[in-house]
């Protein structure tokens, strides 16, 4: 029972699309055409760049690059500026997730043997908003601009147009955030030195990171990639297989499922439609505050066209509340497991600079659509 219970909470968001897509079955029966509603190239895609990114962290790459960041004689300013803005750039490439997974622990063990422990709340907090926001640039930021750039079949130099100016304006106050208070000298020295652990691994991963990142804008057939990818894997490296979050990948099958069939029921695809329709930018952040913004994206993309303000409220969604976003959850739980952790004060803290984050955000894309 205690299993079950640990299971609800893990995967609260799994549990959610699974228990959403089976009420609708009652209204539209389980048939073939449940197929049909699964975006394909979406999942594979995000199983490709999952086992991918996950090799490049296992070889020591990100960690090799954060030393070389931090290292040396420097205030504390350009410190805290580095560990956070290395999640902000990092995360267009290997997502929010993986960013905050490989930079978090990273930063904590930096803080600890820098005597900053007292500023750790903050670094943590600016670091997940970092991770969420730089992840708005690109495609391959995270799981719901990965959908929406296919489900919506958009050029590439559009969705940069759309997600530049936002990501511009992001960088600008995060940079300002980051910057305020004392700063004293200090000296970064790493006992330790990491290491490349495997060349060939990591000239073939990111060699197949550039092959995925050529299906995802079309132009390779993403079915020759994932046979190349999974061909590789199950050579070189196959335990990374078990590195793939699959529960995301069940909840995104999940989510299709339930709007497919949300589709079929005539009159509730028309009360929605018309409820979201000029609105779709704060429906979208909004929703994603409760049930985060991958399903947010997958949810509302059934029943509107305007994909631009899609993208920028279910990005923008991702600041708020700790579930808006479910890398947030990552953070939190790196930090509570420190020594003299201070729960209540990380969330005062991390829904402080979301809160502000999000409003201006906000507003500066109303403007922009």
């Amino acid at each position: 029972m205690e299993s079950v219970k640990n299971f609800f909470k893990t995967e609260a968001v799994l549990t959610i699309s699974f228990v959403a897509a089976a009420i609708t079955a009652f209204f539209i029966p389980p048939s073939m055409e449940y197929i049909s509603y699964i975006d394909t190239k979406v999942l594979v895609v995000l199983f490709c760049l999952m086992i991918i990114v996950a090799g490049l962290k296992e070889v020591g790459l990100f960690n090799v690059l954060a030393e070389k960041m931090t290292e040396g004689s420097r205030n504390t300013r350009g410190l805290f500026i580095s560990l956070i803005m290395m999640c902000f750039l990092s995360s267009m490439l290997i997502t929010n997730d993986v960013a905050l997974i490989t930079f978090v622990p990273f930063s904590i063990l930096v803080l600890t043997v820098t005597g900053q422990n007292d500023k750790m709340i903050f670094i943590i907090a600016m670091q997940t908003v970092a991770a969420n926001l730089g992840s708005m640039l690109t495609p391959v930021g995270n799981p719901q601009n990965l959908y929406l750039f296919s489900y919506y079949n958009i050029g590439i130099l559009e969705f940069f147009r759309m997600t530049v100016p936002a990501t511009f304006v992001s960088f600008i106050l995060i940079f300002i955030l980051s910057s305020i208070g004392k700063h004293e000298h200090i000296f970064v020295k790493f006992s330790v030195k990491e290491k490349i652990s495997c060349k060939y691994k990591l000239y073939a991963y990111m060699l197949l990171f550039a092959a995925s990142i050529a299906a995802v804008f079309r132009i390779v057939d993403y079915r020759y990639i994932f046979a190349v990818v999974l061909a590789s894997v199950l050579v070189m490296d196959r335990k990374m297989l078990i590195k793939v979050d699959y529960s995301l990948l069940a909840t995104f099958v999940f989510f299709f499922i339930f709007t497919g069939n949300i589709e079929k029921i005539e009159p509730v695809r028309m009360v929605l439609s018309e409820l979201i329709s000029g609105h779709e930018l704060i429906y979208s952040a909004l929703i994603s505050q409760v049930i985060s913004n991958v399903p947010a994206a997958v949810l509302l993309s059934g029943f509107t066209e305007n994909y631009r303000a899609l993208i920028l409220g279910t990005n923008a969604g991702g600041l708020g509340t700790l579930i808006a976003s479910l890398a947030s959850l990552i953070s939190y739980k790196f930090y509570i497991k420190t020594e003299n952790s201070k729960p209540a004060k990380y969330l005062y803290v991390f829904s402080a600079i979301n809160v502000f984050m999000l409003a201006v955000l906000l507003v500066f894309m109303s403007f922009m659509q």
